[in-house]
């Protein structure tokens, strides 16, 4: 399926402009993971936004002595945002739960779409906090796990 289509067609990127759409389409590429590739490292300097299409990846919290799943995402999902961030790390690992495929655009040239884009920054920016929102609930929710709390 052309990548304009599949933009257009994504739960993140749906109903945004045909130019935007054509904008983000020239910016983005794909990307294919093997099962238990690690997509991103947590610690490492964040370089591209992810639009799953395909497969399934789990956002992982590391430590020294254990790796601690805190959401699994399949299609129509995204990971990958601090990327658009300036000088922001990774804060999860994200692998690979079986061959899955994306589409991969790079941060950089994202946020500076964003930026001279007052419209779509808006948007996508609006878009990328419910993703933040859901990290941080799937976090919350895992450590009371841990902790043996109910929620």
């Amino acid at each position: 399926m052309p990548q304009k289509q599949v933009l257009r067609e994504h739960a993140f990127t749906q109903g945004l402009s045909e130019a935007q759409i054509d904008h983000l389409a020239g910016i983005s590429h794909p990307a294919s993971f093997e099962e238990n590739e690690v997509v991103l490292v947590d610690g490492a300097r964040s370089t591209s936004f992810f639009l799953l299409l395909t497969g399934s990846v789990v956002v992982e919290l590391r430590g020294g002595q254990y790796v601690m799943a805190v959401q699994a995402l399949g299609p129509g999902d995204v990971f990958g945002w601090s990327a658009l961030l300036d000088d922001q790390d990774t804060l999860f690992q994200v692998r690979a739960r079986e061959h899955t495929t994306a589409l991969q655009i790079d941060g950089a040239t994202l946020k500076a779409y964003c930026m001279s884009d007052a419209t779509l920054g808006a948007e996508f920016f609006h878009r990328i906090l419910h993703v933040v929102a859901g990290r941080v609930k799937a976090t919350e929710v895992r450590f009371a796990e841990m902790c043996g709390v109910r929620i």
